[in-house]
């Protein structure tokens, strides 16, 4: 059965998209095998034609898993909670499930894209302080969501899609020198799920393709 076969990540260690999906493969126990797509090297490696063909947008991540094959991060971790064990990366609860979604898309729909490499290349000179702009903006927006959203985690105590979603937009804050410490509660539960084994194990710091200065 296609489902025996291990699903094949196609990433790259420092993308944002990637990272969501290592981490909700890691909460979820599932092993898989990893393709690395240099984003950088040879002008990017997604813009080959044998990548193209896996996704056409160019971008990554792209996993193949069931016998098809799946971009957008969010898609894939919700076809990966809807088809296997383990803890739910959604929450039972209609409001609770909502309130994920919400607070995911704010971050994957309108922080991370507008600070992703593609853009960010086309900015030029001006990139850091482009990328610091929106990342403020954003979390100025998500902070005051997370505060009544929040327990341990995002929403709740139970760890979910938002959670996957948050560390890395504030790892990638950080990269671009963004005073995280003006976010209380975004600065408290990324520290808290920076303790957790599946967020550890996914870090960008130790996946195969991390080239060797930037290995923790």
């Amino acid at each position: 059965m296609a489902t025996q076969t291990k699903p094949v990540l196609h990433g790259y260690f420092r993308s944002s998209c990637s990272w969501r999906v290592r981490i909700a493969f890691a909460l979820k126990g599932i092993e898989y095998d990893q393709a690395p797509v240099n984003l950088i090297k040879d002008g990017g490696q997604q813009l080959t034609e044998q990548y193209k063909a896996l996704n056409p947008m160019q971008q990554v991540p792209a996993v193949e898993i069931d016998g098809i094959t799946l971009s957008q991060s969010l898609a894939v971790i919700q076809y990966i909670d809807e088809t296997r064990p383990g803890p739910r990366l959604l929450p039972a609860d209609p409001k609770k499930r909502a309130q994920v979604r919400m607070i995911s898309d704010v971050i994957a729909s309108g922080i991370q894209p507008l600070q992703n490499l593609y853009v960010i290349q086309k900015i030029g000179a001006e990139k850091v302080q482009w990328a610091q702009h929106f990342i403020d903006r954003g979390f100025q927006a998500l902070e005051p969501i997370l505060k009544q959203t929040a327990g341990k985690y995002c929403v709740g105590d139970e760890i979910s899609m938002a959670d996957i979603c948050l560390v890395p937009q504030v790892y990638n804050a950080e990269r671009f020198k963004v005073d995280v410490g003006q976010y209380p509660t975004i600065k408290r539960l990324n520290q808290t799920l920076l303790e957790i084994e599946a967020f550890k194990v996914s870090n960008p710091s130790c996946q195969p393709d991390t080239p060797d200065d930037l290995r923790a």
